[in-house]
């Protein structure tokens, strides 16, 4: 999708705690007024700065154009769920590893000017809805760009997971753990769980069990249309749900986590012509 929309008010979010991110912060700041454009920051980010560089709003903001993301892919992810399909994000990666971020620091100016002159594209990701319907009767619901993932807190001892797909029983894994993974999350915990690399376009979810005591369990893949269902049906170790790394909650047996597509996608800045397979050989250092 081509950006032919005027870029005028801009959101901007900064990795908390990084130094480097918040000099960033001012400098894209005094660069982007110096172009005529409003620039409106997180709080949390309008806090670290010099008092009057730029004005702290509550994001989502009503009227943005744009949110520019510096930190990593984790910023970024932040930023996703809580933007739930909004202002498209631009992501310039500060940190090391980075799948979602678009540009590194040295490319951040020469591809803001393509940005404002609408020189850009819009690649949507999809993301993931997640409920947790507690034995006790609560519930609890995420938003996912990359996965869930449930898994014990210990080394010691096996949990044991039921899976279900619309409803129809799969298999009962004991593992040390289980990963529910979008195609976009194929490149996070569910690669170094072996799981399999998938195309950010393919319209599928990932379910890939964590060390898994019984070899013939192995990941899985179906379509993004199914929902998943897991219960923790079995545990004497502390197990937690976590959605993206960032968020969620303790377990209890006879919990169920409930992993469908959402109807919100990521909406993610492109300026280069940079392929998904150019960034996976540049990122996972294949040879050539």
């Amino acid at each position: 999708m081509s950006g032919t929309a005027t870029v005028r008010r801009i959101g901007l979010v900064a990795k908390p705690g990084s130094r480097e991110a918040i000099v960033t912060t001012r400098e894209v700041v005094d660069w982007l007024h110096r172009r005529g454009c409003e620039v409106v920051v997180d709080h949390a980010t309008a806090a670290a700065l010099p008092p009057g560089v730029a004005p702290g709003g509550e994001l989502p903001a009503a009227g943005l154009d744009l949110v520019v993301v510096l930190g990593g892919d984790g910023t970024l992810l932040s930023v996703a769920r809580l933007m739930g399909g909004g202002a498209p994000l631009f992501g310039v990666n500060l940190g090391r590893l980075g799948f979602l971020t678009e540009v590194g620091r040295a490319e951040l100016y020469p591809s803001l000017v393509e940005v404002l002159a609408g020189h850009y594209g819009i690649e949507e990701r999809g993301m993931a809805d997640v409920d947790l319907l507690t034995a006790a009767g609560e519930s609890r619901s995420y938003r996912a760009l990359n996965d869930a993932v449930i898994a014990k807190s210990a080394v010691a001892r096996i949990i044991e997971l039921s899976v279900a797909i619309d409803g129809q029983a799969v298999t009962r894994y004991r593992a040390d753990g289980l990963i529910v993974s979008t195609p976009t999350g194929s490149t996070a915990y569910n690669l170094s769980a072996g799981g399999p690399i998938l195309h950010p376009g393919l319209g599928v979810t990932v379910i890939a069990p964590i060390c898994p005591h019984t070899l013939t369990l192995r990941p899985i893949v179906v379509p993004d249309v199914a929902e998943v269902e897991v219960v923790l049906e079995t545990s004497q170790e502390l197990v937690h749900l976590t959605v993206d790394g960032q968020e969620g909650a303790d377990l209890a047996v006879g919990d169920r986590v409930r992993y469908r597509r959402s109807t919100v996608t990521a909406r993610l800045v492109r300026v280069t012509r940079r392929t998904f397979w150019e960034t996976l050989r540049g990122k996972l250092g294949w040879g050539g």
